[in-house]
C-alpha cells in the first residue's frame, strides 16, 4: 500500500502538484528529476517525499518474504486475529442482512437500496475520512470507530429478536455504519504501515484481503446455518460481540513498535492538496478510475446472487450461502497468491479485471445451477487479484503523509460508487432478468478494464501492436505495447534531454516492463520500450 511518486512513470507528471503547499520547493523537483534518471540504481529502496526532505528505507533482507512473513510481527499478529473474528461477524451480518431485507420486500431494487445506503456516506464524505486518518493517532480512532461498529449490530440484533424490525430500520442502520466507515477504512487500511513498516506492507496488504476473505467462508456459512434455524437477529448478535476482538488486539499492541508517521497539520485545503497529489501521478490515478468503476457495476454480488438463487435456480437461503462461499474461495486463493508477489504490475491489474468481466458474463450466461456456481471461483480470483494489486500499488505509489487520503479517495470510488451502481443494476436486475443484470456488469468491466489498459499505455508512451504472424511462426504473445513513434523534432529534443531522455527510460522498461519502481510502487512501463 504505499510509497511515492512513480519515477519511472513516462510522461513524467506534473510535480508542482505533488508536494504540500508549504513544501513546494526547486530543490524537491530537481530531485524527482535526478531520482527518474537513476531508478535502476535505487530500485531496492523506498523513497518518500515528506515535508521536503527525502527518507530512503532499505528494504529488509527478507524484503522477498514468504507467504507469512507479516505475521512475525507481534503488533500485526494482533491486529489479524482481532479482524479474522470481526470480519466473520461482518459477514455474517451481511448475509442475514441482505437476506431480511429480501424477505421483507421480496425486491432485489429493496437491496440494492440497502447496500447503496451503506455505502452512500463513502461518496459523500470519504475524503474527509483521509483527512482525519492523516491528522489523527490510527489506533485510537480505531479504538472508537471499531467500537462504534459493534453498537450497530447490537441495535438491529435488538430490534430484529424482539419482532419489530421493518425495512426502514435495516435502512437507517446500514447508513450509520456506512457513516463510521467513512473514518475506519482509511484509518485503518493506512495503520498497516505503521504496524509492519514499508518492508512487509505489500504482503500484509495481501493477507488482509486473505484474512476478510477467509472470514467469508465462513461468516455466510454460519449465517445460513443461523437464518434458516433461529433466525438473522443471531447473525446480528454475533456481529456486534465480535468486535471485542479487535479492540482487545488494538488495546494490547506495544505502541513503541509501531512505526509512527508524521501527522499532517490541521490546515486548509487538504482536500483539494489531496485530488491535485493524485492528479498529477498517472500511476495513481488511472488505477483509481478503474477501480471506481468497477466497484460501481461489477462488484453488486449481492443484487446478483440473491436474484439468481431466488428467481432462477429456487435455491433459498442455503443455495445463496453456498455461492458467497465459493467465491470467497476463490478470493482467499487470489489474495494468497498476491502475498507471494513481490511486485505490483500494471499489466496483472489490468489483465485481471478484464479476466474478471469475462468471467462474469460467462456466469451470467450458465443454464445450470452447479454450472453457475463453480464459476464463482475464478470470478473470486480474479476479483482479489484485482483489488489487491490495485489497493497495494496505489499505497506503494503514495507518500506516508498523503496516503490516508489517497486512500480514501480510493474507496470513495471503490465502494461509494456503490449508491449509483446498486440502485442501477438492480433495477436492470428487477426489470429485464437477473441474466441480462449480471451479464451488463461483465460487460462494463471489461469495458472499463481496456479503456484503462489503454490510457496506461499511452501515459507510458506505448500503444498496442497485434502481431499474428509472429504469434504462430515464434509463439510471443499476439498482443503487445511498443513505443509509440516520435516525430524527428521530438527524438533530438529527448536525444540532448539529459539522462532522463526517452534512451535511458527504454533500457529500464526493457527490463522492467510495468513493474515495481525504486521505491517499492508500481511504475508504468516508460516510452521507448515494449512491455513484456
Amino acid at each position: 500500500m504505499s510509497s511515492g511518486p512513480g519515477a519511472e512513470s513516462a510522461p513524467a507528471p506534473n510535480h508542482s502538484d505533488d508536494h504540500t503547499a508549504h513544501h513546494d520547493t526547486h530543490s524537491t523537483a530537481h530531485h524527482d528529476a535526478h531520482s527518474t534518471a537513476h531508478s535502476n540504481t535505487h530500485r531496492g529502496s523506498a523513497a518518500h517525499d515528506t515535508g521536503g526532505s527525502t527518507r530512503t528505507v532499505d528494504a529488509p533482507p527478507d524484503a522477498k518474504n514468504s507467504m507469512f512473513s507479516s505475521l512475525r510481527i507481534r503488533n500485526y499478529r494482533l491486529f489479524a486475529m482481532g479482524q479474522m473474528v470481526s470480519n466473520t461477524g461482518t459477514w455474517m451480518q451481511r448475509i442475514a442482512q441482505d437476506w431480511l431485507v429480501f424477505t421483507l420486500t421480496g425486491s432485489a431494487t429493496a437491496v440494492g437500496l440497502t447496500v447503496a445506503l451503506q455505502f452512500l456516506p463513502m461518496l459523500l464524505f470519504g475524503l474527509y475520512g483521509g483527512v482525519l486518518a492523516d491528522r489523527c493517532a490510527k489506533r485510537r480512532l480505531l479504538l472508537l470507530t471499531q467500537s462504534a461498529m459493534g453498537m450497530t449490530g447490537l441495535v438491529l440484533a435488538v430490534l430484529t429478536l424482539s419482532g419489530h424490525v421493518q425495512v426502514w430500520h435495516v435502512y437507517a442502520t446500514a447508513f450509520a455504519l456506512g457513516m463510521i466507515t467513512v473514518v475506519d477504512n482509511p484509518t485503518r487500511q493506512t495503520f498497516v504501515s505503521e504496524m509492519v513498516g514499508p518492508g512487509q506492507l505489500r504482503n500484509a496488504v495481501s493477507l488482509n484481503s486473505a484474512n476478510f476473505q477467509s472470514a467469508r467462508l465462513i461468516g455466510p456459512a454460519v449465517a445460513g446455518v443461523l437464518i434458516t434455524s433461529v433466525g438473522s437477529g443471531w447473525a446480528f448478535l454475533l456481529n456486534g460481540l465480535s468486535f471485542l476482538a479487535p479492540i482487545g488486539g488494538l488495546l494490547l499492541m506495544r505502541t513503541a513498535e509501531l512505526h509512527t508517521t508524521e501527522r499532517a497539520p490541521r490546515a486548509k485545503g487538504q482536500l483539494r492538496e489531496g485530488l491535485r497529489y493524485v492528479r498529477g501521478r498517472p500511476e495513481l490515478l488511472w488505477p483509481i478510475i478503474l477501480v471506481g468503476a468497477i466497484g460501481t457495476f461489477g462488484f453488486n454480488f449481492p443484487i446478483w446472487l440473491t436474484a439468481f438463487t431466488d428467481h432462477v435456480f429456487d435455491r433459498g437461503a442455503g443455495g445463496y450461502s453456498l455461492l458467497n462461499v465459493l467465491m470467497a474461495a476463490g478470493s482467499v486463493a487470489g489474495a494468497l497468491l498476491a502475498a507471494r508477489r513481490n511486485s505490483s504490475r500494471m499489466r496483472m491489474m489490468v489483465g485481471a479485471a478484464a479476466l474478471f468481466g469475462v468471467l462474469q458474463m460467462t456466469a451470467a450466461l450458465a443454464p445450470a445451477y452447479w454450472l453457475f456456481a463453480a464459476l464463482m471461483l475464478p470470478i473470486g480470483v480474479m476479483g482479489l487479484t484485482f483489488n489487491v494489486t490495485a489497493n497495494s500499488g496505489v499505497q506503494l505509489a503514495s507518500a506516508p503523509a498523503m496516503r490516508g487520503r489517497v486512500m480514501s479517495l480510493y474507496m470513495m470510488v471503490f465502494v461509494g460508487g456503490t449508491p449509483i451502481g446498486g440502485p442501477v443494476m438492480g433495477w436492470v436486475t428487477d426489470t429485464y432478468g437477473a441474466r441480462i443484470g449480471f451479464l451488463s456488469g461483465g460487460v462494463l468491466s471489461l469495458a472499463s478494464a481496456l479503456l484503462v489498459g489503454l490510457a496506461l499505455a499511452r501515459a507510458a508512451g506505448l500503444r498496442p501492436r497485434v502481431d499474428v504472424r509472429a504469434a504462430r511462426r515464434e509463439g510471443r504473445p499476439m498482443l503487445s505495447f511498443v513505443a509509440r513513434e516520435l516525430p524527428a523534432g521530438a527524438a533530438v529534443a529527448g536525444a540532448t534531454a539529459g539522462p532522463a531522455s526517452t534512451t535511458a527510460a527504454a533500457s529500464e522498461a526493457a527490463t522492467g516492463g510495468a513493474e515495481t519502481g525504486g521505491a517499492g510502487r508500481p511504475a508504468l512501463a516508460p516510452a521507448g520500450s515494449a512491455a513484456r
